[in-house]
């Protein structure tokens, strides 16, 4: 990696925790100079204004939380294991979400919906990728005979998905972690009662 791609993933990395807690629009050059120690051409150097930046840095974001989904759903012997621990993943790191200002998919939604539309397009293709994702962990099911046939994977991994969000933006609006545990729950009972055969 060159000095130059160095410095370009030190300011995503950098301003991506930034951009989550205070949002897309909020967050000035300032605030990403500040945390990053640079000077405004070396930001401009980089990135051709605040928008790329942003992008990058919600993507970055993005791409840590499907990491640690992979990681899961990886080391799961099963579907349904994957699932459960999925759901589990967010009642045992509560604390570390809340650090990082919640679901960066969720907050950067509430911005790109009606508003940031520069933002939209990498806040769509990120949900459908975990959507995706949770999708094909509900096929490999099928497919190995743990679940139903019946169940349509997609719309099973949308509420999945669906859940755990509201239930992020519950837990972070309300300050509380039981919502975690609710969607943990939830998620569980609906893995064991309407998809494991």
């Amino acid at each position: 990696m060159s000095k130059a791609e160095k410095t370009k993933e030190f300011i995503i990395q950098k301003s991506a925790h930034l951009f989550n807690i205070k949002g897309y629009e909020s967050t000035s050059l300032s605030d990403i100079q500040e945390v990053t120690k640079l000077t405004k051409g070396a930001i401009y150097g980089n990135f051709s204004g605040k928008n790329e930046l942003a992008v990058a840095a919600f993507n970055y974001s993005c791409s840590l939380i499907l990491g640690r989904v992979n990681d899961i759903f990886n080391n799961s012997a099963t579907a349904e294991e994957a699932l459960i621990a999925y759901a589990n993943y967010y009642v045992k790191n509560w604390e570390a979400i809340f650090k990082i200002g919640g679901c960066p998919m969720l907050n950067a939604a509430v911005e790109a919906d009606d508003y940031l539309s520069f933002l939209r397009e990498s806040v769509r293709r990120n949900v459908k990728h975990f959507i995706a994702l949770l999708t094909s962990t509900i096929q490999k099911g099928q497919a190995n005979k743990e679940f139903t046939q019946n169940a349509n994977a997609e719309e099973y991994a949308t509420l999945i998905f669906t859940i755990m969000e509201g239930n992020i933006l519950l837990a972070k609006t309300m300050n509380d972690p039981k919502y975690f545990q609710l969607s943990a729950n939830r998620i569980k009972y609906i893995v064991e009662q309407e998809l494991v055969v």
